[in-house]
């Protein structure tokens, strides 16, 4: 009986221990489940006058084994045949869990320290904003985290975005999604 009694509160314990632990999230100042996105995310060119800042990104209880993190910013809906990738962000320390409002922008030391950020498909580094086309409906952009197996993903400098999701997705050991909208005036 003492022995059974023991078992159940080493087993009761360890489901409220885990229960505790929570799951991978990932929360935003600047962006919304679901919500139309502000001015301050969409792309400058292209027809489009926005901030084109990268939003606040800050997440929680990354899987054990998580040696670092990659940022990506995918449009699913972007009349390419193949989706738009707004932004990769990759090596980013397993030590950080934010990233500030502005950090996929390439002409400041806002990144974290060590990641590296891939080329976009308007053609440059860090993040590019949104543009749907004109009469398009809401577009779906998923602003992902991703908790790598390994402390840096070995990535050509020159790597396509197809590459870098590839590399990230092979390595990926848990993920957390804010999908946000927007649709041009």
């Amino acid at each position: 009986m003492r022995h059974t009694l023991k078992l159940l509160t080493v087993l009761s314990l360890s489901i409220s221990a885990s229960a505790l632990a929570g799951s991978f999230t990932v929360s935003s100042q600047d962006i919304a489940q679901g919500e139309m996105m502000a001015k301050a995310q969409v792309y400058n060119g292209f027809g489009c006058a926005g901030g084109d800042l990268s939003p606040q990104l800050k997440w929680s209880n990354a899987p054990s084994g998580t040696k670092s993190f990659a940022i990506t910013a995918y449009d699913p809906d972007a009349p390419t045949g193949s989706g738009w990738w707004h932004w990769q962000i990759v090596n980013i320390p397993v030590t950080v869990t934010e990233i500030a409002t502005g950090a996929g922008a390439t002409n400041s030391n806002i990144a974290p320290v060590g990641s590296s950020q891939v080329q976009n498909d308007y053609g440059g580094r860090g993040f590019g904003g949104v543009c749907p086309p004109s009469g398009d409906q809401a577009h779906h952009y998923q602003f992902t985290v991703h908790a790598l197996s390994v402390e840096k993903l070995e990535l050509p400098a020159d790597a396509s975005g197809a590459l870098a999701g590839y590399m990230i997705n092979a390595n990926t050991i848990g993920s957390t999604t804010i999908e946000a909208l927007y649709k041009r005036d």
